[in-house]
């Protein structure tokens, strides 16, 4: 008997998934652990003041958001003393490379796993929810997706992990995140800084000022993507397929992000277990809205159910 469909919010769930990936790779914690789920609820408070009116008065977002810094800052130096205690336990994590310089403070090196949790999370958290929300309304690229997914797990035992080598075989699955990304436009701008004086058609932008590339400008220009605001996974086929002047969701040059393959395959192997295990549907018109970054108002509710296996 099929079990009835439940409404849960993706992005929670996706937001969960990411931050566990995350912490495990720089603080060595499993999402079990209480101390994972408590630097998870501060992390979500400190992004809802993120970006707002910095007045720090009791109960206002910005406010709020500082206290939870101030509270993930404690909890992580009180990991690194917990190290430092036990030092013959070496685990293979990064905070375990912090440590072993002495050319950082401790303020910096918490510094640097707060932004190595922050980078890891939330950006790839809110790309993973992309491809859903897409896919949830693309059938045919869904059933082409599933179809690829189906031929990786036809060929491993039934508990074997997915590797390196099947995720080069996701090829389809690679088109549909780049298009999630493109339309998506996770990330709005970066801030940049002229070097020097730079000529750009008739305008002139003087040494020191600060340039702010609009990604969505060229991602959705359609004298660079045919049918620019249509979800077209297609259009990635081909050689063509990547980072290039017309498509730089992860930044570009010297400044790439460093993250940007582990965010992807993340979500390659999120959707691999989600479209072989489940069908879903968006559950309501929840959208995508740009203010003060991108987000889903109502968290991206779906209707979801398991997929009952032929017995």
């Amino acid at each position: 008997m099929a079990r009835a469909a439940t409404s849960p919010s993706a992005r929670r769930q996706e937001r969960l998934f990411a931050f566990s990936v995350i912490v495990k790779q720089v603080l060595g914690l499993s999402p079990e652990e209480p101390v994972t789920a408590m630097i998870l609820e501060d992390f979500l408070t400190f992004m809802k003041g993120l970006i707002s009116f910095p007045l720090r008065i009791p109960g206002t977002p910005y406010a709020k958001a500082v206290q939870a810094r101030e509270r993930i800052s404690s909890t992580v130096k009180g990991i690194i003393e917990e190290r430092r205690k036990a030092d013959c336990c070496k685990r293979d994590d990064f905070l375990n490379v912090l440590l072993s310089t002495d050319e950082l403070s401790d303020e910096e090196k918490v510094s640097f796993v707060l932004d190595s949790l922050l980078g890891g999370y939330e950006t790839t958290s809110l790309m993973i929810s992309m491809v859903v929300y897409f896919l949830g309304q693309s059938a045919q690229d869904l059933d082409l997706v599933k179809r690829e997914h189906q031929g990786i797990r036809s060929t491993k035992a039934k508990e074997e992990c997915l590797s390196s080598e099947d995720y080069k075989k996701m090829e389809y699955t690679q088109h549909v995140i780049n298009e999630a990304l493109r339309c998506g436009n996770i990330v709005k701008f970066v801030h940049r800084k002229a070097l020097k004086d730079v000529r750009y058609k008739e305008y002139l932008i003087p040494s020191g000022w600060k340039v702010l590339p609009v990604f969505s400008a060229v991602h959705l220009n359609p004298s660079l993507h045919g049918n620019a605001q249509q979800f077209q996974p297609c259009r990635w086929e081909g050689p063509s397929q990547g980072t290039s002047k017309k498509f730089t969701p992860f930044g570009g040059g010297t400044r790439l992000c460093p993250g940007s393959e582990l965010a992807k395959v993340e979500a390659a192997f999120f959707l691999h277990h989600l479209v072989l295990n489940f069908r879903w549907k968006i559950d309501g018109d929840d959208i995508p809205m740009a203010y003060p970054y991108v987000e889903f108002p109502r968290g991206l509710p779906i209707e979801i159910e398991p997929i009952c296996s032929e017995s």
